[in-house]
């Protein structure tokens, strides 16, 4: 039926990606982002399930998914998964799709609209981290909210989070809702699913690999010293929460520099996940946008 939640594991680049999937119809292919794994998109994949193949992959490193790199590692950044994600498409036998990211997830499908731009019908993102935001990402201000990038790459940030239930609780917990501007409880109801996802062997590591690899290209922005790179070509839309205190929504005055054919707009009433706080408005935008133009 198309409101149930499958789950496979799949061979894909050399590591076995478990990958969560509902629905009938044309395929959208959903990105995660941190402190995430494909749980956090069953609201928007239920809403879809009718007009939709919804397929949620957990990137290497997190939920179901193989953990290759157990320790601290710099070598799982974008490339790597989207190297993944193109392998996915090859075992599932998609010649293209259309694309859902959001934060990590945002990163991968930018790496995907660059690497293998004829495998995309079209690229949506929530809340989109790109190289644009600049030096702005490290202004005095910001500070208090971006400290965890430093964190979570000191050698002893999982042990530590992963230490007791509650530890992980409190950490994983913080973000969830602190992130989640329109809608403070929006995973009070998966919370604990949550924390068992995360003291699941690796995660909390696989996990916090994301920032180690990203590091050198966040100091980069920083100093804007981030390299100009060319324009996405294929359509893309982004609807980015105006609550987000991470990613406030004044920071995409240049997205038309990363993206050639750009639909944006504000998500009014919900901030870093629009996909959990106001799952019927996100899933209404992401239905509008593939079906609308044909895309999909």
């Amino acid at each position: 039926m198309a409101g149930e939640i499958r789950h496979e594991t799949v061979e894909a680049n050399g590591v076995r990606l478990h990958v969560a999937s509902t629905g009938r119809g044309a395929p959208l292919v959903f990105l995660h982002g941190w402190p995430e794994f494909w749980l956090t998109w069953e609201p928007v994949m239920a809403r879809l399930a009718g007009r939709f193949t919804c397929i949620a992959p957990d990137f290497r490193g997190f939920g179901a998914s193989d953990k290759p790199d157990p320790h601290s590692s710099d070598q799982v950044g974008a490339a790597v998964h989207a190297a993944d994600i193109v392998a996915l498409l090859d075992r599932l036998g998609l010649a293209r799709a259309g694309f859902v990211g959001h934060d990590v997830g945002a990163y991968v499908a930018q790496e995907l609209g660059r690497a293998a731009p004829e495998r995309i019908a079209g690229l949506f993102f929530f809340n989109c981290p790109y190289p644009g935001i600049g030096p702005r990402l490290g202004v005095p201000g910001m500070l208090a909210e971006i400290w965890y990038q430093s964190f979570h790459q000191k050698p002893f940030a999982a042990a530590l989070v992963g230490s007791s239930r509650e530890a992980c609780r409190l950490h994983i917990g913080h973000f969830l809702r602190h992130w989640a501007g329109g809608n403070p409880a929006a995973f009070d109801d998966v919370l604990e699913a949550f924390v068992d996802n995360f003291l699941q062997p690796g995660n909390l590591q696989g996990g916090f690999n994301w920032y180690c690899s990203q590091n050198a290209g966040r100091l980069a922005m920083i100093r804007g010293e981030a390299p100009r790179l060319p324009p996405i070509t294929r359509p893309a839309c982004v609807r980015w929460g105006v609550r987000d205190p991470l990613f406030p929504y004044a920071w995409t005055d240049r997205l038309g520099v990363t993206f050639a054919d750009l639909d944006l707009a504000p998500f009014e009433g919900a901030g870093h996940f629009p996909h959990r706080e106001r799952p019927d408005a996100a899933a209404a935008e992401i239905a509008r946008f593939f079906e609308g133009a044909g895309r999909i």
